[in-house]
């Protein structure tokens, strides 16, 4: 799986960007929104992003999870800050926002969970024709 780090603190994304690849993930990395979105386009292996609020550049991490939910569907967004919440309708209800400081582990497996399809059984008494 590949992920992006969108993250403008060298030390916060160098951290994140070696647990993930520690947990197995290919990783790249981006200093702010622009940089994500000019790599979510030429770089369509790309499956999740783990994004900060706070960077510079045209927009914000909420802004820039709004726009892959609505423009790459299929990638996972994941949104952390250790300043800005959330607040009502700034972050698509799929996609989880993480306080930082946030243990590694929570990001993996947030990660990998997004990633898993869901499986639902039909229950035994429902027939198909």
């Amino acid at each position: 799986m590949t992920v992006l780090v969108v993250e403008d603190q060298i030390l916060v994304r160098i951290f994140a960007a070696d647990f993930l690849e520690d947990a197995g993930f290919k990783v790249f990395e981006a200093a702010k929104a622009d940089e994500a979105l000019t790599a979510l386009q030429a770089r369509p292996d790309i499956q999740a992003i783990v994004t900060d609020v706070e960077m510079p550049g045209s927009m914000n991490g909420f802004e820039l999870a709004r726009a892959v939910h609505e423009q790459w569907p299929g990638v996972q967004v994941i949104v952390t800050s250790g300043r800005k919440h959330p607040g009502l309708e700034e972050l698509p209800d799929a996609i989880p926002f993480l306080a930082k400081p946030y243990m590694p582990e929570t990001v993996v497996n947030l990660i990998r969970q997004m990633a898993t399809p869901q499986v639902v059984e039909a229950p035994a008494s429902v027939g198909f024709a």
